[in-house]
């Protein structure tokens, strides 16, 4: 009798530790589909406007804001971690890939009062370009497809991962991202 009551209650445990494991993952789901809304018209806008695939600036969004829940993103609505100086940024840790190795390293990030004014500004970066180069993603916005403009930012600099390019695609991939591309 002790044997069955504590099969019993090994069992019922089981499967409740497995319900919370499928509540947790459908929670993560959810959080997911609601970012991609949320972050989706003003990238599309975006895109209509200045050529840059919405896929990329949602995947992008997606890989340097941890689905907007890093403290740069949660806090100070910079999804893509763009650096600024002056009154309107912050002081934050971020990590960066250099010398084969991930490090933390401090730095200034614009501050913005929406996700959609951080997209307003990525997407500005990426027509004007940098201090030091006004084409430095000319090729993302030219690009055919949105493969070539992933591979374009990688060349082009914008993040330290040497992984970055392949990431973005897998993302848009996983998440059908390319059916928000006009």
């Amino acid at each position: 009798a002790v044997l069955v009551i504590f099969m019993g209650v090994y069992v019922g445990h089981h499967f409740y530790v497995r319900y919370q494991q499928a509540q947790i993952i459908k929670k993560e789901q959810n959080a997911k589909r609601l970012f991609i809304q949320a972050i989706a018209p003003e990238a599309q806008a975006m895109q209509s406007k200045y050529h840059v695939y919405a896929s990329i600036t949602m995947a992008q969004a997606i890989l340097e804001s941890d689905w907007g829940s890093s403290k740069m993103a949660a806090d100070y609505h910079n999804l893509f971690g763009i650096k600024g100086e002056g009154t309107n940024s912050k002081v934050l840790s971020t990590k960066e890939y250099t010398n084969g190795k991930w490090v933390v390293i401090k730095g200034r990030f614009r501050v913005y009062d929406s996700w959609a004014e951080s997209i307003k500004d990525h997407t500005q970066l990426m027509v004007k370009g940098t201090a030091y180069n006004e084409q430095n993603y000319q090729a993302v916005i030219d690009a055919t497809n949105y493969q070539e403009a992933a591979r374009a930012l990688q060349k082009a600099g914008y993040a330290t991962d040497p992984d970055y390019a392949a990431k973005l695609i897998n993302v848009i991939k996983t998440y059908q991202l390319d059916r928000y591309d006009q």
